[in-house]
């Protein structure tokens, strides 16, 4: 079992929560390691747009197909296994990715290192409710979401300092040189990522396996023996009870040998995936992923923008050890309640102060469509001669040009360029359509391809939009910052929990690892639409749908969730087992 067993109850229980936080940290990375790199990479690695947005999805990829096979495979292999196996699978694709030198290498390392996420966000969470006591589950399973904001605040930091090491580089070198520095810098960004991967996987060599897991394998020696490394011999034995009468429910037809679509089954699995969907439609992901951009069009300058979402990350990180240390005090339903209406409240702030600035803005699509060259490209700068040519009604104050165009079926938007700007806004095909079929299935599952190659640019909308100020961005900075607060506290720490307790025994790898997929599916989706939906209508638009989305949680978490505070994973499948409530012998928690 490894020496973990000469460890007491509470020394062990330290090693369980290192190798949870440990796995968080790595899906922490896992999200956020590529923003810092990207902009390095596209500069240096001679890849096309398209090439470049199959690298940037290859880690949803790997992570939606791992995850959709997780429960399978901590099934039949174990819960301590498959963690091996995700800490290697992450420690071998840096390398693969830092010493790349072609599209191959680069979207296999990047494939790896997303199907080795997907196992992490099955099977830590799965193993740590199956082995840590009911007193301190809330609080270890936390410890994964903690981590996972460390790891996403670490990668920001790291990428703000290599961006300040770049434009240091930029000052004084050449442009040899700075390309140099470029192409050196999203390799180091991917090697800082390997030491957590490594720690993982010696950390994991030393715990047990799932006592749960060896006790559906019949290894009952073995599962007390498990038990015990973290808890009292008289806390094992009723755990142990417990799982035997359940299992003696099984061989009576009422629990393991009922069908899955029975009550018990059906209601905890519905429940966790709404809450996992819910989770994410509250817009977290992509408020993480266009942070900046949001931030930059709210008022800040870019330097602001980038610091503030270095605020951001940190509060995530602070505001979660809040979490943690209420889970098991104050209780889940507590904290989603709490968390969801702290959320609602941030998102409408947020989307009516984005409002008021929108109703202002103005579309000079026309204009702009008669400056396409030869039907096929446009490059506009858009300085105060252009402005008043394009019709703005005020060429003194500051204001920014957003374009929304096609090519056939795929729809793009230029990056909002500010009154004065050197950079023009700038659209060329070869830039904006996939190159290949398979990128234009990421893009758009359903488009025709071949037409787009020599369909005539089409002007969407170009929209003239007055620049807020500074002091509107930090107030719009404040309401995302209560809004990462409350997620923080409330839903970051909980989902976990819900989606490894709600689900009955039978179930729970596999129906974990199908809320895990809907979760990440939804998760997509948004951040697919965000930005073709805030180009074509605001991002106020966005962020009460956000709202909207998070009202269904707040109702759920209120009106149907089950508190399942200080309760074994045997007692919270006995509540949803109303049908046998006379039969189960009810044990005091």
């Amino acid at each position: 079992m490894g020496s973990g067993s000469r460890l007491s109850p509470a020394g062990y229980g330290r090693l369980m929560l290192l190798v949870a936080g440990l796995g968080g940290l790595l899906y922490g990375i896992d999200v956020g390691i590529i923003g810092g790199a990207l902009p390095y990479l596209e500069a240096t690695s001679g890849l096309n747009r398209g090439q470049i947005s199959i690298i940037v999805a290859a880690v949803l990829l790997g992570s939606v197909f791992s995850t959709l096979f997780a429960g399978m495979l901590a099934d039949w292999m174990g819960r301590k296994p498959l963690m091996l196996l995700s800490g290697v699978a992450f420690s071998i694709s840096v390398p693969i990715i830092a010493l790349s030198q072609s599209f191959a290498s680069l979207f296999l390392g990047r494939l790896l290192q997303g199907a080795s996420g997907g196992l992490v966000g099955v099977v830590v969470p799965l193993y740590l409710a199956e082995c840590l006591s009911a007193k301190v589950r809330g609080k270890g399973t936390g410890i994964f979401q903690w981590l996972l904001t460390l790891g996403i605040f670490v990668a920001a930091l790291i990428g703000i300092y290599t961006s300040y090491h770049v434009a240091e580089v930029a000052r004084t070198a050449s442009a040899a040189a700075v390309f140099v520095a470029k192409n050196r810098a999203w390799r180091s960004i991917f090697w800082m990522s390997l030491p957590p991967g490594l720690l993982f996987v010696v950390t994991a060599y030393f715990i047990s396996e799932s006592p749960r897991w060896l006790f559906q394998r019949g290894r009952v020696g073995a599962a007390r023996a498990a038990l015990e490394r973290s808890r009292t011999p008289e806390q094992a034995a009723i755990e142990m009870d417990e799982m035997q009468e359940i299992a003696a429910q099984g061989k009576r037809g009422v629990a393991y040998k009922d069908p899955l679509l029975s009550r018990r089954y059906v209601i905890p699995f519905l429940l966790a995936c709404v809450i996992l969907v819910c989770n994410t439609a509250t817009g977290i992901n992509s408020v993480v992923g266009y942070n900046v951009d949001i931030l930059i069009q709210s008022g800040l300058s870019d330097v602001l923008a980038h610091w503030g979402y270095v605020l951001f990350t940190f509060i995530n990180f602070l505001m979660t050890v809040v979490g943690l240390q209420l889970v098991d005090k104050k209780g889940r339903k507590f904290l989603l309640v709490t968390g969801t209406s702290g959320v609602i409240v941030a998102m409408v702030a947020v989307g009516t102060l984005f409002l008021r600035t929108e109703k202002r803005r103005y579309d000079v699509r026309d204009a702009v469509q008669t400056l396409v060259t030869n039907g096929d490209s446009l490059s506009l700068r858009f300085d105060a001669p252009e402005a008043q040519h394009l019709g703005a009604s005020n060429v003194n104050g500051p204001q920014s040009l957003a374009i929304i165009y096609s090519y056939g079926d795929f729809n793009s938007s230029t990056k909002p360029v500010l009154l004065g700007d050197a950079e023009p806004a700038a659209i060329d095909r070869a830039a904006s359509i996939p190159s290949s079929k398979v990128a234009a299935f990421f893009q758009n599952p359903f488009a025709n391809l071949d037409a787009a190659r020599t369909a005539p640019l089409k002007i969407e909308h170009a929209y003239i939009t007055p620049v807020p100020s500074t002091a509107n961005g930090w107030m719009v900075a404040f309401w995302l910052y209560v809004f990462v607060s409350f997620f923080a506290m409330g839903p970051g720490v909980c989902v976990w929990l819900a989606l490894s307790e709600l689900m009955p025994t039978r179930i729970r790898s596999n129906g974990m690892s199908i809320a895990l997929v809907l979760n990440q599916t939804v998760s997509t989706t948004l951040a697919a639409i965000f930005l073709p939906v805030v180009g074509k209508y605001g991002y106020s638009t966005m962020f009460y749908m956000f709202a909207g989305f998070t009202v269904v949680y707040l109702l759920t978490a209120a009106f149907l969730l089950p508190e399942t505070k200080g309760r074994t994973l045997e007692e919270i499948e006995r509540i949803f087992d109303h049908s046998d409530r006379q039969e189960a012998s009810p044990i005091a928690s």
